[in-house]
């Protein structure tokens, strides 16, 4: 068996303690803000499962530091820099470490949702199905 020097679990809550987390409650007050970007980095087949926050942008994990960057081929010009981000996947542990490897990239304007999808609907937002293409 390998020893990792790090779990993933570790990973996590080291991230946890260096990025902006905001509860769901605190959320929805900034959802109608346009300035706002929600971001969704589930898996698609997560969203056709389960649908996503109304208004919310879907940019898979493994894209998102790359829709991102503006010096990257993959940048998404839609994707305004100055909007704060925030983040949510299902339990919060990809959303953690997304928001830090942002903050790293040099984004200041970076928020996670603590407890994930469930806790976004559990306050109250609204959820909007997704129909596989």
């Amino acid at each position: 068996m390998i020893n990792l020097k790090t779990s993933v679990l570790e990973l996590v809550e080291n991230a946890k303690k260096e990025i902006n987390n905001i509860k769901a409650n605190d959320a929805l007050k900034l959802h109608d803000d346009k300035t706002n970007l929600f971001i969704d980095i589930r898996d698609i087949r997560e969203l056709w499962k389960s649908g996503t926050i109304k208004g919310a942008r879907h940019i898979p994990r493994g894209m998102l530091e790359f829709w991102l960057d503006p010096e990257s081929p993959y940048f998404k010009s839609d994707l305004k820099v100055e909007m704060v981000k925030i983040l949510y996947c299902a339990s919060n542990w990809r959303s953690a470490l997304a928001s830090k490897a942002l903050m790293e990239m040099g984004f200041t304007n970076v928020m996670h949702i603590q407890g994930g999808f469930q806790s976004l609907v559990d306050a109250g937002f609204s959820v909007q199905k997704v129909e596989p293409k």
